[in-house]
């Protein structure tokens, strides 16, 4: 495969953060944030500062997010997705096609009934969505960076359905307009688009139905490197509640147009001999969990890549977290961030993978 990362040079076992840093308090309500399934519909009065200087105040945010970053020692890196209430939100509600004003419902992969876009017309992308936010972190950081979004599969599973005919078709509705914004990205100089797609875990035989085919369509003509997330869900909103050992759907990723796959590794203690299925791809695992609050030492995350390199070569696997660090206070998701790149380091170093490579897949 003859993607790469925009020529930039990182070290083998290079480190990351999934998507989702802590919003400041000052920015958002995370009370009230946290109190609830994440928003599928948007919700605009979580935000502390008043709509003329919210999007200054993001940009804060953002930087404090890159900064944190840079200090923990992480390698790729975002925004922290200051901009958003959830991880899908933003873009799922920006669409045409979605009645803003009368939301549907639709069941959470918790069970639980969920205000969620109702759609009502042809979904279509009227105009860029995150591209300014984008433009932002690609200026404020020499690293490489990554951008995420909400993958069409998962947006399908989140929506209420009044206009297609079936599932399927809502889902490549989608992945037209997805596939819209990650060219937009990528023409920005964005080094990694990300597809945040929980769902194929969560509905796993819709997504051998047709999940492979939307993701297909999403990054049709897509030249750049592409990354998709798949996890079991938020560590807070499932507190309590075993996690699988295992995938539902995992190895049917590796016939799909994606470069890299994001997988949740720490807090279920996966077997990572999965990742034997995945031959060709590279790799993000967890090595960090985030329904621990106590923090890892770089001795044990070590242990935890050292495990997957039984199943994956260091030149394609990066090192991350399980999930997004939306809902941890920023002391303590600072602190994992560096455990991350710690244990990495200490890996790096055993293996004798200090020199700098070119990130492909």
């Amino acid at each position: 495969m003859n993607a790469s990362a925009g020529g930039k040079l990182v070290p083998a076992l290079a480190t990351t953060i999934v998507g989702s840093y802590p919003q400041p308090d000052w920015l958002i309500d995370r009370d009230r944030l946290g109190a609830g399934l994440p928003p599928r519909i948007r919700l605009h009065d979580l935000w502390r500062i008043p709509a003329p200087w919210l999007a200054d105040a993001q940009d804060a945010a953002v930087l404090g997010a890159i900064s944190d970053q840079e200090l923990a020692g992480v390698d790729i890196v975002g925004d922290g997705e200051m901009r958003r209430e959830s991880y899908s939100n933003r873009l799922a509600n920006a669409l045409d096609g979605i009645d803003i004003d009368t939301p549907g419902q639709a069941m959470d992969r918790t069970g639980k009934l969920n205000a969620v876009p109702r759609v009502v017309g042809p979904i279509a992308r009227r105009a860029p969505i995150d591209v300014a936010a984008a433009q932002f972190l690609r200026t404020r950081t020499s690293r490489l960076t990554k951008v995420t979004l909400p993958g069409p599969f998962t947006m399908a599973q989140q929506a209420q359905n009044d206009f297609y005919r079936d599932e399927e078709s809502l889902a490549l509705a989608y992945a037209a307009a997805v596939n819209e914004e990650v060219k937009a990205l990528f023409a920005t100089g964005i080094d990694i688009v990300q597809l945040d797609e929980p769902y194929l875990q969560a509905r796993p035989e819709a997504a051998r139905a047709y999940g492979l085919k939307a993701i297909a369509r999403a990054l049709e003509g897509v030249s750049g490197l592409t990354a998709l997330h798949i996890c079991f869900g938020y560590a807070h909103v499932h507190r309590g509640a075993a996690k699988p050992a295992g995938y539902a759907f995992l190895g049917e990723l590796a016939d799909s147009r994606i470069d890299i796959i994001s997988i949740e590794a720490a807090q279920p203690r996966l077997d990572v001999g999965v990742l034997a299925d995945l031959a060709g791809k590279t790799i993000m695992c967890g090595v960090i969990d985030l329904d621990d609050p106590a923090i890892e030492p770089a001795a044990l995350v070590a242990e935890r890549i050292r495990a997957a390199l039984r199943f994956c070569p260091p030149d394609r696997l990066i090192v991350t977290q399980d999930c997004g660090m939306k809902y941890l206070s920023r002391d303590v998701a600072f602190a994992k961030l560096k455990a991350t790149a710690d244990g990495a380091h200490i890996v790096r170093t055993e293996i004798g993978a200090a020199a700098p490579q070119r990130l492909t897949a």
